[in-house]
């Protein structure tokens, strides 16, 4: 896959993570294309050790809900953080 492709798959993946994810996410769509990236490789990290899927085309199904997966993994960590540091 292309780093373009990879960019998009991220960018989409991030959104439909955060639609998915009740409540109001911090960030707007640079976050949301930083943490679908970062979401998309951990998913793709995760999808190889655990499945032995690895992210192998745009069009696939596992790519897509393993980058999906990966953005919701990465957007619930990044609310636990940048929910406390608000309250502190």
């Amino acid at each position: 896959m292309g780093f373009l492709a990879f960019l998009l798959l991220g960018l989409i993946a991030g959104a439909i993570a955060k639609a998915i994810l009740p409540g109001k996410q911090a960030g707007g769509w640079i976050a949301t294309l930083l943490l679908g990236v970062v979401g998309a490789m951990l998913g793709g990290w995760l999808g190889g050790m655990i499945f032995g899927v690895d992210l192998q085309g745009f069009f696939s199904i596992s790519t897509w809900l393993l980058a999906i997966g990966g953005s919701l993994i990465v957007l619930l960590i990044y609310g636990l953080i940048t929910g406390r540091s608000r309250q502190a």
